[in-house]
């Protein structure tokens, strides 16, 4: 593929991933998080594709699994790539003081995962010279694949944020099953697609939408809750100061 090919590629990606990030962090416009931050996240969720394409392939090369089967590995692969990549470059930091925050560190390190699963889809058609389904494809994982990143890697912020106050054993435990669900939810996703050969892909997308909305509506309630600086803990008397 020629270096022009492969640009058109790449900014088709990571284009439609920009969009939806400045979508989502207008959520958090009241107490931003750092911009460097946020990038070093897009990145590292750049870098997860990375590992998570050669994991895959290994597991249709090595193992003799079902096709469900098969997709739930390929979905525990990227859903634990996205939450252990943002865990250590984020979720660990002073910066992850509000409940919000869960959800912005969580989106964009999906969507960071989405940029670059995007772009390698279109090299493809690119590399062959289809305009017209580069266009179709782009739309395609506009609309359907990065809602996908997005609900699932949202849900588990979404749960990170409402259990932010918890204890440190319910906020594991909880973490743990939203990102369970976040692989049955990717699971299926892709089940459906494929065992209905697209029959099912227009159901499949209002109910991402659903979720997306739904994941925004808990983001107001979410907004709501008393930041750090203003909480004091229970049986302690102690207000934590404000990390930002």
């Amino acid at each position: 593929m020629s270096p022009g090919m492969l640009f058109i590629a790449l900014l088709g990606g990571v284009l439609p991933a920009t969009f939806w990030l400045w979508f989502w962090l207008k959520e958090d416009k009241l107490h931003p998080e750092p911009r460097g931050l946020l990038i070093l996240s897009f990145i590292v969720g750049m870098l997860a594709t990375i590992i998570a394409f050669p994991t895959e392939k290994y597991i249709i090369e090595h193992l003799v699994v079902g096709k469900f089967v098969l997709l739930s590995l390929w979905a525990f692969v990227e859903e634990a790539l996205k939450f252990g990549g943002i865990y250590l470059v984020a979720l660990r930091t002073k910066y992850f003081d509000e409940p919000i925050d869960g959800v912005i560190y969580l989106v964009t390190i999906a969507l960071g995962f989405a940029a670059l699963e995007n772009a390698l889809f279109l090299f493809s058609p690119l590399g062959v010279g289809d305009t017209l389904g580069t266009l179709r494809l782009s739309n395609f994982r506009f609309i359907g694949a990065t809602l996908l990143h997005v609900g699932a890697s949202g849900l588990v912020g979404v749960v990170l944020a409402l259990t932010f106050y918890k204890k440190s054993a319910l906020r594991v435990t909880s973490g743990i099953l939203a990102l369970g669900v976040a692989v049955l939810l990717h699971t299926l996703f892709n089940f459906s697609i494929i065992a209905s050969e697209g029959r099912l892909l227009y159901g499949v997308f209002i109910i991402l939408w659903v979720l997306i909305i739904g994941i925004l509506l808990v983001c107001e309630k979410i907004k709501r809750m008393a930041p750090r600086s203003h909480v004091e803990y229970p049986h302690t008397g102690v207000t934590i100061p404000s990390l930002k």
